[in-house]
């Protein structure tokens, strides 16, 4: 008969597991044993089980099954936390091994004690002790149902000693593959929908991750309704390609003409997107759709909620929506986006070649043009998350991914480890912030460790740019957010992988191209304007206000010439007339 950990095991490979993220250790031994002895999975050494859960969480996300990671008892598994909320939130099918200490110690505070039973309860959709061996298989096979039945996390904690027992019977088999059926909307909401659409003049389509699979549906109901398409950042990768209708995108990350045309509709049509920032919605004449009953109005009232998956929605809603014939409002909003971008991305990204020092958007131009057509980036939570908006071009074959939901710092290198064990093949290129990669920077060993051809760009500031703004606008001196320079080429090369800092503009295009075609692993790091800034399109008075108030501050605190460097950095490449 097999051990517990075994027999944990076998239930994975059965689930169709190839690896495990995770740090080896104490009460997790048994199963790493276990999976030393298997045949079919392998255990991936990471330096921070963080990273573990965020590899995981990337891995999912790109294959679209159930990927695993493990943390010993106490601060092994704690440390999984921040990479279990992302792909929670993410909606990726992760299991995460939580070990715990022996089962006779619990509850008298021994050494390393946590009750990971109750810690990762908000962050799963499942979380529940083994205590006794009986209970396997079916509480893992009920684990592994609900991460990749419902999409997110299921949490099972095991002590170390159970682990390490019997099995209590053999483990038999089980389909743990779910099929997710199609959820079908209601006859009356649709009917409803097509009236609405029908009677508005002016229809804009506002598109989330829920349009991932309806892509051509869209397009057809744009084209029948001569609606702009604004889309979230989760949503740009699925809905900007191949998109004659596109206005850009809204939020404090936006840009182009997507806030105006969703402002100035009759009606506004939410697909497939849960937008946590309700005051950039209109608050008014809007419908939605989505398959989680649960997501409907909960950012904005609406006028109708039609419950259903987004593709099946719209192919139901097609054959009763009118064609409409009056473009005005369409053209004026594509007018209106194709001037945006001419005064804002066209401007920061063109004529930089011999300017110093470097702007991240021109890093990011370049980036897009170089990169592969199916290659994965993956994108740290701050101002890289501004430049990928902007400047990456999806074209349905290219995945961006980053923290967008739970807005981690240090996810976009632990992300590329993840989708490059998914597909070595594939181009994986790593957008970091130099505050990102600082924070989880022991996993270049793991990028050197496990042979990697991950390609990390390095937007380097030496500054905390997102933060800094977040204080300007707030009407603050920025405080706290620079720091003195690091050359990450230095200590990239020190573990052993190739490595380039890049100082002038005019260097920048050859350095990627040469990165890009390495079959190693590589780390550019591009010595970036720290004042290099980002304005959503429509900013409220009050944060004009606060931009103002910040500027007095720093003025009369002797910061005059600071200010002076801020404004002719995001000002000198403006067009003039």
């Amino acid at each position: 008969m097999s051990t517990v950990a075994e027999q944990f095991v076998e239930v994975l490979l059965q689930a169709g597991v190839q690896r495990i993220y995770g740090v080896v250790g104490d009460s997790l031994n048994p199963v790493v044993d276990a999976i030393r002895r298997a045949k079919g999975i392998e255990w991936i050494h990471v330096r921070n089980e963080e990273a573990g859960a965020f590899a995981a969480s990337a891995e999912a996300q790109v294959t679209g099954r159930l990927a695993v990671c493990a943390g010993s008892c106490g601060p092994g598994n704690t440390h999984l936390i921040q990479g279990l909320y992302d792909a929670h939130r993410s909606g990726a099918p992760v299991l995460a091994l939580a070990s715990h200490i022996e089962s006779e110690q619990i509850g008298t505070e021994f050494f390393q004690e946590t009750h990971p039973e109750r810690l990762f309860v908000e962050c799963s959709h499942f979380c529940e002790m083994i205590s006794t061996p009986a209970q396997l298989p079916r509480v893992l096979r009920g684990a592994v149902q609900q991460a990749v039945g419902y999409g997110g996390v299921s949490v099972v904690v095991l002590p170390g000693d159970v682990a390490q027992e019997e099995a209590a019977a053999p483990t038999g088999s089980s389909d743990l593959l779910v099929r997710r059926g199609t959820l079908h909307p209601p006859d009356a909401q649709v009917a409803e929908l097509a009236a609405a659409i029908n009677a508005a003049k002016k229809v804009m389509l506002y598109c989330g991750a829920g349009t991932r699979d309806a892509h051509d549906e869209v397009m057809t109901l744009a084209g029948r309704a001569l609606s702009p398409v604004g889309h979230t950042l989760r949503g740009k990768e699925w809905i900007q390609w191949d998109n004659r209708y596109d206005v850009g995108m809204s939020g404090l990350l936006g840009y182009g003409a997507c806030h105006t045309a969703m402002h100035e509709a009759d009606l506004v049509v939410l697909l497939g997107t849960d937008f946590p920032y309700d005051s950039f919605l209109p608050g008014r004449r809007t419908v939605q759709v989505d398959h989680d009953a649960g997501r409907l109005g909960r950012r904005t009232p609406l006028d109708l909620a039609v419950h259903g998956d987004v593709g099946q929605t719209l192919r139901t809603l097609l054959p009763q929506v009118e064609r409409k014939h009056d473009r005005s409002f369409l053209d004026r909003m594509l007018r209106e986006h194709a001037k945006a971008l001419e005064q804002v991305v066209g401007a920061y990204a063109g004529g930089l070649k011999d300017r110093s020092p470097i702007h991240p958007e021109y890093v990011a131009d370049v980036l897009d043009e170089l990169a592969a057509d199916d290659a994965v980036f993956t994108v740290d939570t701050g101002m890289c998350n501004v430049w990928a908006a902007r400047y990456l071009t999806p074209n349905g074959r290219r995945r961006v991914m980053g923290s967008f939901l739970h807005g981690s710092m240090a996810n976009a290198l632990p992300h590329a480890i993840g989708a490059q064990f998914a597909d070595r093949r594939r181009q994986v290129v790593s957008m970091s912030g130099d505050g990102g990669l600082g924070m989880l920077l022991g996993e270049l060993l793991t990028v050197k460790l496990h042979d990697l051809p991950v390609k990390i760009v390095v937007f380097n500031n030496s500054s905390l740019g997102m933060v800094k703004l977040e204080m300007l606008v707030d009407g603050l001196p920025d405080f706290g957010t620079d720091h003195a320079p690091v050359d990450y080429a230095a200590i990239a090369r020190a573990v052993g992988l190739e490595a380039v800092r890049v100082e002038r503009p005019s260097d920048v295009r050859d350095v990627l191209a040469t990165a890009l075609a390495l079959p190693e692993a590589c780390l550019v790091d591009v010595v970036t304007d720290p004042d290099a800034l980002s304005m959503p399109p429509n900013i409220s008075a009050a944060q004009v206000k606060g931009f103002a108030l910040a500027a007095g501050k720093i003025v009369l605190g002797g910061g005059v010439g600071r200010m002076l460097d801020l404004a002719r950095s995001n000002l000198r490449n403006i067009p003039r007339p």
